[in-house]
């Protein structure tokens, strides 16, 4: 019982807090929000409340400041009856591509703490954005809006007309080029015959040697050539050569026949653009620069991700996520490496709250460096909403 009421107290501070925000806080909405759908998740409520479309801005935000979600969602596609019930009544008319990348998504992430995870997923949004979108694609800035999700990730939408139309398949077929699906190492690297030998009238190859792509290439013959060098460089500055393979999903025993088949001449070769015929040494070096230096935009193999969906829910910019209190903020291209959530995304007041610790925590918010202990604490009211929507306090 005594759980049960303080699962029900958190629920009201968090959803007190959430309408006082709203109350303030006109949010922005989408390009032709008439047009699309929206969604919410409600404290202490069941299931999802979807289907519903808003004529007017005013009608939103006194939804927002009457109900105070947890969550709040609308469609990246936009449909001629956004409330209809159900989905092919809906009509759809198109739909922007989204790119959601979660600190799920990334290797080892079950290791990682909340602050770590963090930092680890800008650098893949970061390279999605700068090496794919507006490299390999040639996206426009001005047909892209970049958010952190107000969790754990970031959302990228390219609004390029040229995209609205695509189907499902045709935005798979981007997310495999995004993520390396099927790079095969005989498009990437080609022989080169090293010696040649002579009988009477006819001469044949006496030696071959693998031709890796250059550094300044483009596309993914450069992103596999630069992720091999660096590679390359990492196992050679390695205390522990075979540990460091390890790391990279390597097993022990063939950790130590690549390091003994890593010779210095061998690792000289490849900076100068030559893997030699080992297969060993050619396999490893074409999946690992490619898990390196691809974007993980699902969580595996399985896992189908959010780009394919043409009928997809998005988190709603300047709306706050029910499990942090953090703000779903819009962040400009330039804006992007410099941009900390920690700091930028905490817009709830710093107000004191007396709340009961069920885990101690140390993290940096807004500026200031906190250790909260277990028991009976008061800290302001942003770090209160992390810590009881994450579940680790419950208010006095």
């Amino acid at each position: 019982m005594g759980n049960e009421n303080s699962v029900e107290k958190s629920m009201e501070f968090l959803k007190s807090t959430f309408q006082t925000y709203y109350e303030s806080n006109k949010i922005e909405l989408p390009d032709r929000f008439g047009r699309r759908e929206f969604a919410f998740l409600l404290f202490g409520g069941k299931g999802m409340v979807r289907h519903l479309g808003f004529e007017k801005r005013e009608m939103i935000w006194n939804f927002l400041e009457e109900r105070a979600p947890q969550h709040a969602y609308y469609s990246s596609a936009y449909y001629q009856h956004p409330d209809a019930a159900k989905m092919p009544d809906k009509l759809w008319m198109g739909a922007e591509l989204i790119f959601d990348l979660d600190s799920d998504h990334l290797p080892n992430a079950e290791k990682m703490g909340y602050v770590e995870s963090l930092v680890e997923v800008k650098k893949e949004f970061v390279k999605l954005i700068h090496e794919f979108l507006l490299g390999d694609f040639g996206f426009k800035e001005k047909h892209m809006e970049l958010y952190f999700s107000g969790g754990r990730g970031y959302h990228c939408h390219v609004k390029d007309p040229a995209i609205f139309d695509l189907d499902s398949n045709e935005r798979r077929e981007i997310v495999d080029y995004i993520t390396g699906r099927d790079l095969q190492d005989t498009l990437m690297f080609h022989e080169q015959v090293t010696s040649r030998k002579s009988y009477g009238p006819f001469s044949f190859a006496g030696g071959k040697s693998l031709k890796m792509p250059t550094p300044d290439q483009d596309g993914w013959k450069g992103r596999i050539s630069r992720g091999i060098i660096e590679l390359v460089n990492e196992i050679k500055k390695s205390e522990n050569p075979e540990k460091k393979l390890e790391e990279y999903g390597v097993s022990a025993h063939d950790a130590e026949r690549l390091v003994q088949e890593l010779s210095e001449e061998r690792m000289r070769r490849i900076k100068d653009g030559l893997l030699d015929q080992s297969k060993t040494i050619r396999k490893f070096f074409l999946n690992s620069a490619l898990r390196k230096t691809a974007v993980s935009l699902s969580a595996g193999e399985t896992d189908e991700p959010v780009t394919c969906d043409v009928k997809r829910l998005i988190r709603l910019p300047s709306s706050l996520h029910g499990k942090t209190g953090f703000k779903v903020v819009k962040i400009e291209v330039n804006d992007l490496k410099d941009f900390d959530p920690l700091q930028d995304a905490v817009v709830l007041p710093d107000d004191p709250v007396q709340i009961l610790v069920q885990k101690e925590v140390s993290i940096d918010m807004k500026n200031q460096s906190y250790h909260v202990e277990e028991g009976a604490q008061e800290v302001p009211t942003y770090l209160a909403v992390f810590l009881i929507g994450r579940k680790a306090a419950t208010p006095l």
